[in-house]
């Protein structure tokens, strides 16, 4: 069994780690890249990412960037949603993050805490913020 940290990536983070190579969000990228994390992403999930990719970036940045995705997505444990708790968050994007989450038994990295209080509450859901995330594998 691996002893990498377990997570789901928020959009925002990822957006954030692949446009601003600087900060916890690039490093969490290049982590993710490394091997360094283990990353869970449900199909869902992972039609999000295109998604919000495509409508926030210029067509020429999607058109680079969805090279950096296919890799990223390569390198994913694909999970599987046999059971869903939504509506939880306020945001339905957020709903497949949680599902995602709850169903991999991993720890949600957003940059957005405030969405997942609920199921954080509810559902003992496990969030991190990226620089969490960063300083929790400074100290492994």
């Amino acid at each position: 069994m691996s002893n990498l940290i377990r997570v789901v990536i928020d959009t925002n983070v990822l957006l954030t780690g692949l446009t601003k190579k600087e900060g916890s969000e690039g490093f969490i990228i290049d982590a993710w890249l490394a091997g360094l994390i283990q990353v869970h992403v449900s199909n869902s999930l992972a039609y999000e990412y295109v998604d919000v990719l495509s409508r926030k970036l210029s067509p020429e940045r999607w058109l680079n960037l969805k090279k950096v995705l296919a890799k990223l997505l390569t390198k994913v444990h694909f999970t599987i949603i046999y059971y869903s708790w939504r509506p939880t968050s306020p945001d339905p994007g957020d709903d497949l993050v949680i599902d995602c989450a709850m169903n991999a038994n991993s720890i949600v990295i957003t940059s957005n805490i405030r969405d997942f209080q609920r199921a954080k509450k509810v559902l003992g859901l496990k969030v991190m913020t990226p620089t969490e995330l960063v300083i929790k594998l400074a100290d492994n």
